[in-house]
C-alpha cells in the first residue's frame, strides 16, 4: 500500500513538473517558430493523427490472436478495446495500468472468463514490452551507423539504457513460468489465515492460461514476426506523415528511428501522465541527432498532442460512455427483478 501511495505522490508531482518542462521547452525555443511550423501542418495533422488507427487495428489484431482455445471477440470490439485502453494509458494519471484494469472489466462484461481475459492482458503487455525494446535497438543501431560525435554519444546512451532495462523484461516473462500468481495468494492465505482461499483456484487458472499462451509457439511468433513489425509500420509513417506536413522530408527509417526511440523513453517515464515533457524533451533531443531543427522537434511533439486530442480524448468519451450504458443495463435489470417479485407476491 505504501508503494502504491508513492507512486501516486510521484505522478501528482510528475504532471505538473513535466508540463512546466513542455511549456520551458517551447517559451525557449521561440513559441512565435514553433507555432508557425503547426500552422504550416494544417489539416495535414489531422490525417497524421487518424493514420494512428492503424496502429490500434494492429494491435487489435494481435492480441485477439492471444484468446487461445477461447472465445475471441470480433475484431471490432478489440479495436474499440485498444482505443479505451490506449486512451486510459495515454491522458490518465494511472501508471500505464489503468487502462489494462479498464480492458480486464470490459472484457468480463463482453462474455470473456476473467483467466482469459488476465492472461491476454499480461502476455499481450510482456510480447509488447519485447517488442518495444527490439524497435529500439533498431533506431540505436542507426544512431550508430552516423558518424557524428554528438549522435554516437546519445547512441551510446540510450544502448546502456536498453541493457539497464532488458534484465527487468526477461524477470517478468520468467515470473510468468513461476505461477505467480498461485504463489501470492497462498502467502496473502497464509497471512490472513484464509481470508483469500476462495482466490486460489481462479489464481491458479490464471497462472495456466498464461502458461497455454506461451505453449503456442506459432501465435507467439505470428504476434512477435507479423504484427508487431505492423505496428511498426504503422506508428512510423504517423511520424512520417507528420513531419511531411511540418514541411521535413525525412525518410522513413529516420520516421522509424524517432518513433522507436520515443516509445522507448514515454515507456521508461511511465509515471508521467501523458509523457509531458519525456516526449519534448525526446523529441528535441532525438530530432537533433537527426539535424532537425528545434522549432521542427517541438512542432511535432505538438502534433503528438493533436493526436491525443482528436483520437484519445474521445477514447475516453468512448469509455465513459460505455461504463453508463452498463450502469443503466443494470440498474433496469435489477428495477425488472423487483417487478417481478412485487408481481409473484410473498409465498
Amino acid at each position: 500500500m505504501r508503494g502504491i501511495r508513492m507512486t501516486k505522490h510521484l505522478m501528482h508531482i510528475a504532471a505538473p513538473a513535466g508540463l512546466f518542462v513542455a511549456l520551458w521547452l517551447v517559451w525557449h525555443e521561440n513559441p512565435r517558430a514553433v507555432l508557425a511550423v503547426l500552422r504550416g501542418g494544417g489539416a495535414g495533422l489531422l490525417l497524421a493523427a487518424l493514420v494512428h488507427v492503424l496502429d490500434m487495428l494492429s494491435n487489435a489484431c494481435a492480441w485477439r490472436t492471444l484468446f487461445v482455445d477461447a472465445y475471441k471477440l470480433r475484431r471490432v470490439v478489440m479495436l474499440q478495446l485498444v482505443w479505451i485502453r490506449e486512451s486510459v494509458n495515454s491522458m490518465l494519471p494511472v501508471a500505464r495500468v489503468g487502462g489494462d484494469i479498464v480492458a480486464f472489466r470490459l472484457q468480463l462484461r463482453r462474455g470473456v472468463k476473467p483467466r482469459v481475459a488476465a492472461a491476454s492482458l499480461i502476455v499481450d503487455t510482456q510480447l509488447t514490452l519485447i517488442g518495444q525494446m527490439v524497435f529500439a535497438m533498431i533506431g540505436i543501431a542507426y544512431l550508430f551507423s552516423r558518424t557524428e560525435s554528438g549522435t554516437l554519444r546519445l547512441a551510446g546512451e540510450l544502448a546502456w539504457g536498453v541493457v539497464a532495462l532488458a534484465p527487468a523484461i526477461v524477470l517478468f516473462a520468467l515470473v510468468q513460468q513461476a505461477n505467480p500468481f498461485r504463489r501470492v495468494t497462498s502467502v496473502l492465505n497464509r497471512m490472513t489465515s484464509g481470508k483469500f482461499a476462495r482466490l486460489l483456484s481462479p489464481s491458479a487458472h490464471i497462472d495456466e492460461s498464461i502458461k497455454r499462451i506461451w505453449r503456442h509457439r506459432a501465435v507467439v511468433l505470428h504476434y512477435v514476426f507479423l504484427w508487431q513489425p505492423l505496428h511498426c509500420a504503422a506508428v512510423s509513417l504517423e511520424i512520417w506523415l507528420a513531419l511531411y506536413f511540418l514541411g521535413s522530408r525525412v525518410s522513413f527509417v529516420e520516421a522509424v528511428v524517432i518513433e522507436s526511440l520515443i516509445q522507448a523513453l514515454s515507456s521508461a517515464a511511465f509515471f508521467v501522465p501523458g509523457a509531458l515533457g519525456v516526449q519534448e524533451s525526446g523529441f528535441l533531443v532525438i530530432g537533433g541527432a537527426l539535424s532537425l531543427d528545434p522549432a521542427t522537434c517541438l512542432a511535432l511533439a505538438g502534433a503528438r498532442r493533436i493526436r491525443d486530442l482528436f483520437i484519445f480524448m474521445p477514447g475516453l468519451l468512448a469509455w465513459q460512455a460505455t461504463e453508463s450504458r452498463w450502469r443503466l443495463s443494470h440498474i433496469t435489470t435489477r428495477c425488472s427483478h423487483v417487478r417481478r417479485a412485487r408481481r409473484r407476491g410473498p409465498e
